[in-house]
């Protein structure tokens, strides 16, 4: 269950006490988030490949095994305008496509203009230099009006005000001490990844 640590009076109507929902992938770390352009569905980067979901019922539509230079962490998903298609990443910068509507990978890049190009996935520190050993979190922030959300260790997630923390959402379930959970603000809620495979939602104000 979150904790949330050291939070001021002046916070207290923003509970991040407790996640106001929970949806689960198969047990493995969260390491990428994306919402699909219709708002409909949820992108789950993993350390074992991708899944999808369907984001009001928490149902898994389908799944993706993603494999690249000898690692499964997907560090980037994200998808096309329209919602059909997603990219995932890995820590060598290989970027894999798969079409939604067939399930099915697709092979020629230079048919998919909208994915980030190599100079922008190099940008991201993800490169064919990089060793599988290390970690390349990529959502690591993210702002909601006057606040900043920050993962931190153990997968905690540090609120701040400007450049003060004010109060800490931290995951005991986390084991990891060197994880850094995925971040992301959509439609008035926080989400936050962990490392046991549960996406949190927070309402915020």
């Amino acid at each position: 269950m979150p904790v949330l640590a050291a939070l001021p009076l002046s916070l207290l109507a923003q509970d991040f006490s407790a996640p106001t929902r929970t949806v689960r992938t198969i047990k493995q770390q969260v390491v990428a988030l994306a919402v699909a352009p219709k708002g409909d569905r949820l992108l789950i980067g993993t350390d074992k490949g991708a899944e999808l979901l369907d984001l009001e019922k928490g149902k898994r539509l389908q799944q993706f095994a993603y494999e690249a230079d000898g690692a499964t962490t997907v560090y980037h998903a994200s998808f096309n305008a329209n919602g059909e298609k997603i990219v995932l990443i890995g820590h060598s910068g290989k970027r894999r496509v798969w079409n939604l509507t067939s399930g099915e990978e697709e092979k020629v890049l230079r048919e998919n203009l909208w994915i980030p190009e190599a100079t922008a996935v190099r940008a991201m520190g993800l490169d064919m230099k990089n060793s599988s050993f290390d970690r390349f979190y990529q959502q690591t922030e993210a702002t909601h009006g006057e606040l900043t959300f920050r993962a931190a260790e153990n997968g905690a997630v540090q609120v701040l005000r400007g450049d003060k923390p004010v109060a800490t959402i931290a995951v005991p379930e986390n084991k990891d001490r060197l994880y850094r959970a995925p971040v992301l603000v959509f439609d008035g809620q926080l989400l936050v990844g962990t490392d046991d495979g549960r996406v949190l939602f927070y309402t915020l104000p």
